[in-house]
């Protein structure tokens, strides 16, 4: 069960003062409803950037609030697991949803998140033709899905890290499972694309950051499941990235790595930039071994009729050696400035 987290009276009193605005009330009903960015309350609040940004950043200062940084532009969100985020989620949820200003507020948020929805499909579209040409040639996704969820297996986890998150597919079959979900990526385009899908299957409190994945933003141990899919060839270390990966499980914490087989198709890496043709089963034990993990499993991906297609696709799980013991999982771990 998890323990409840007391205010000092002090913190309280400044949350609450914080909070008690108009404007501020309704930036927390919307973002009670998923993480949106400055120039998107902007849009929907009908005031001014700088007078937006002073309130938002009263609240973060107050910890009612978690910004986030993704290239040009400032993510914000409710987060329940610190005092600060779950009390302005409590104060939001209680404010009346048939309020007239709430409701005209809530109907904007569905036009941006539709406006957001269109020009993530626009630049999907223009890359659909490459993505559809690589896909043709492995297993289909289908059954690296089945695979994924299948090593995944019935092990409950609680803090879920999708490293290279692109369309943000993973997240959308894993993160129902887990209390926190989070997706990183390189690219602020696929992060938008990832967005929209997230919110459209109705997982608007995923959160996506823009990020480095030789310096992820995170407090070591804080997830006990990290995925990562398709990410390692595009790689100049992909032992080093494994290594940063490994450093965010906490102990007994799993991470399960999908990447090609070796092969000699060197388009890939003139046409699509892959760094590496694939990689050996061996290879990839070795660099789990140097950061800690133990592989448990290494196996090939294949279709329903057994056809792996021209690219090899292989998974493998590794797990962190140290056993959990009186080890808490820092799920909620604030993220490292």
């Amino acid at each position: 069960m998890t323990r409840r987290s007391h205010h000092s009276l002090p913190t309280l009193l400044a949350s609450l003062r914080a909070a008690g605005e108009e404007t501020r009330l309704r930036i927390l009903a919307l973002l009670a409803e998923g993480e949106l960015s400055v120039s998107d309350l902007t849009d929907i609040l009908g005031q001014s950037q700088p007078r937006i940004s002073r309130h938002l950043k009263l609240m973060a200062e107050a910890g009612l609030l978690r910004r986030s940084r993704e290239g040009a532009f400032a993510f914000f969100r409710l987060d329940d697991a610190t005092p600060g985020g779950a009390l302005a989620l409590t104060l939001a949820r209680d404010l009346d949803p048939a309020d007239p200003v709430l409701a005209a507020d809530r109907e904007r948020l569905t036009a941006v998140r539709a406006s957001r929805a269109a020009a993530a499909q626009s630049y999907f579209a223009n890359v659909a033709r490459e993505w559809d040409q690589l896909r043709s040639l492995h297993v289909p996704d289908a059954a690296v899905e089945a695979a994924v969820e299948a090593a995944v297996g019935e092990t409950p986890f609680q803090a879920l890290l999708d490293l290279g998150t692109g369309t943000g597919r993973m997240l959308e079959r894993l993160a129902p499972k887990a209390a926190r979900a989070v997706g990183v990526d390189a690219s602020h385009a696929m992060l938008a694309v990832a967005r929209a899908n997230l919110e459209k299957a109705g997982l608007s409190r995923v959160e996506l950051r823009q990020g480095d994945i030789y310096a992820l933003p995170f407090a070591r141990g804080s997830f006990d499941l990290v995925i990562v899919h398709q990410v390692l060839h595009f790689l100049d270390d992909p032992g080093r990235a494994l290594r940063e990966a490994a450093a965010l499980l906490s102990p007994g914490g799993r991470l399960i790595l999908v990447d090609f087989a070796p092969h000699e198709m060197e388009f890939l890496r003139t046409e699509h930039a892959h760094r590496r043709l694939g990689f050996e089963k061996d290879e990839i034990t070795a660099w789990f071994a140097e950061a800690g993990l133990d592989c448990d499993l290494a196996e090939e991906v294949t279709a329903a009729d057994g056809v792996s297609g021209q690219l090899g696709v292989m998974l493998w799980r590794g797990r962190d050696r140290r056993l959990q013991g009186d080890f808490p999982i820092r799920q909620f771990d604030r993220e490292v400035a």
